[in-house]
């Protein structure tokens, strides 16, 4: 499976950006397609995350800002980005991952930068 992420760049604070993700494999093949995030000198966290096709988990630093969504017919996932801060300021790393009896492999993206500054 093979994800290109797209959309990244700079942002002033209040703004928006979407990102986007084409997706090599179908939907129904996967178990979890989202977005995680990495700022400098932290870990790599979730942002938003599908599951089953069905609940989408988000961070609490973000719910009632960001908003995860697919489009099945482009294969591709989206990330809209509202109200950006400078704490959202981070590479963004598309994933997903597949499921199969004793085993799961998890794809990532390249990663994309956002930058929120003023």
């Amino acid at each position: 499976v093979q994800l290109q992420a797209s959309g990244g760049g700079l942002a002033q604070p209040g703004e928006s950006l979407r990102l986007s993700c084409e997706v090599s494999a179908s939907f129904h093949s996967l178990n979890e397609m989202g977005w995680y995030r990495q700022a400098p000198g932290k870990q790599r966290e979730l942002v938003a995350v599908e599951i089953s096709g069905r609940n989408t988990n988000y961070a609490d630093s973000v719910k009632g800002r960001f908003t995860f969504s697919k489009d099945n017919a482009k294969n591709r996932v989206y990330l809209q980005m509202n109200s950006l801060r400078p704490e959202d300021t981070a590479v963004y790393y598309c994933y997903a991952d597949q499921l199969y009896p004793g085993s799961r492999f998890d794809y990532w993206g390249q990663g994309t930068l956002v930058t929120v500054s003023s």
